[in-house]
């Protein structure tokens, strides 16, 4: 049976170029579609249920957090399933949940229901974000991985200048009830199709070693490198990074969740459209730039600046006023986020590889909800008990201070630890 495989799969090889940047294009597709449909989106969702059910932003934000965790929860579940089965089925899975959760969305009239929504909303989300993705690119790229998974993570930012804005136009327009049934067919064609016609779950099953080298018929195959999951999560270098990524991701993503808002209130609904926007198109070119900056400086340090750069950006939110200076900060913040998300799964397989990976970076991921989850409830609540967002977002940055911290006593990534 084996022989048989392996022969396929030369043949297959011999017949057709290297598909492993195809493979890395449908990964975009997806965590567009993701992005700016879910996690951008839960912003605009946030801003749209504030302003026409009248919902105070601590309840709202709380379904946020909702989302969050069964999302990170989920994330464990998903790493088991793309380890046993065509990581395809797992995305495409969760591209219907997702969508059908997402057309539902606009009919919640009751706080309630937009928790169990979001709930469902969140299976969806994981099936098809960044476990499923980073998980594929880097069973098809080693040492090509950084900027393979630079570009593929690139569709996160690239969701929030593509898709968002033209969502919260529409909701903006015509409501929820009547914009989110065709989001939700939006993320279903979006997702489903890509998915089938691009992604590749494995590079030796489809008769190529990873970045590209082609494989003869007979040839052994290689077991994956890389440290158990066991080992791994022991170490100091786990812990550091994986507490770390709690507080600067938790403070980040309550930054973003709260952004639409924030610029809304200080300036005008049709200017708080291009805040996502700005965000998103800053990260796209800082990521690009972060996928090659890996490569020459060590990726550790380089964390550690992004993370401090984010803290300067979220307390310069919370005390600007005018709109140059808003958007100064959000283009500050935006040189960050997309850099510092591609970094954390860059991380792990460069210090554990990838024979462990969905396991290890699940792990990380599941404990991040901790951040994910609260850095919005966190953020909507004292909203509502300051009545500004001068408290909140400086909260945000100082949380973000402790997570630099963390980050710098983590060490680098390709040293081995002494543990």
């Amino acid at each position: 049976m084996t022989s048989s495989v392996e022969a396929q799969a030369g043949e297959d090889a011999s017949t057709g170029r290297f598909p492993g940047w195809w493979v890395v294009v449908g990964c975009f597709v997806v965590l567009m579609v993701n992005s700016g449909l879910a996690f951008y989106g839960l912003a605009v969702y946030l801003n749209a249920f504030s302003n026409e059910r009248g919902w105070s932003l601590g309840s709202i934000s709380f379904g946020v957090t909702v989302f969050f965790v069964v999302g990170g929860v989920a994330g464990l579940w998903v790493a088991r399933l793309i380890a046993a089965y065509d990581a395809r089925y797992v995305i495409m899975g969760g591209g219907v949940v997702a969508g059908a959760s997402l057309a539902l969305l606009g009919q919640v009239q009751t706080q309630w229901q937009l928790f169990v929504v979001y709930a469902v909303f969140a299976l969806g989300y994981a099936g098809a974000g960044l476990v499923s993705t980073t998980t594929i690119v880097t069973r098809w790229f080693h040492q090509k991985r950084a900027v393979a998974l630079s570009v593929a993570s690139t569709g996160l930012s690239a969701g929030g200048i593509i898709i968002t804005p033209f969502v919260k136009r529409f909701i903006d327009e015509d409501g929820l009830a009547a914009t989110t049934p065709w989001l939700g067919l939006l993320f279903v064609i979006g997702v489903v199709p890509i998915t089938w016609f691009l992604v590749k779950p494995d590079p030796i099953a489809a008769g190529w070693s990873p970045d590209g080298a082609r494989r003869t018929v007979g040839q052994a195959i290689d077991a994956l490198p890389g440290v158990s999951f066991e080992e791994a999560v022991q170490t100091r270098f786990y812990k550091a990074i994986t507490i770390g990524y709690v507080l600067s991701l938790g403070s980040q993503v309550g930054g973003i969740q709260q952004l639409v808002k924030l610029v809304e209130g200080r300036t005008d609904p049709s200017t708080a459209r291009f805040a996502v926007m700005a965000l998103a198109a800053t990260s796209v070119i800082a990521r690009l730039i972060g996928g090659r900056a890996v490569q020459v400086i060590e990726m550790a340090k380089l964390t550690v600046v992004l993370a401090a750069m984010q803290c300067v950006a979220l307390i310069a939110l919370a005390f600007a006023t005018s709109t140059p200076l808003i958007f100064m900060s959000i283009i500050l913040f935006g040189l960050t986020i997309g850099n510092l998300l591609m970094l954390q799964p860059l991380l792990l397989a460069e210090r554990f590889g990838v024979a462990d990976y969905p396991k290890i970076y699940s792990r990380s991921q599941f404990i991040g909800i901790f951040g994910l989850a609260g850095g919005p409830l966190l953020l909507g609540w004292l909203y509502d008990v300051s009545g500004s967002y001068r408290l909140p977002y400086s909260v945000a940055g100082g949380l973000c201070v402790i997570g630099v911290a963390f980050l710098a006593a983590a060490g680098p990534a390709t040293v081995a630890d002494d543990e």
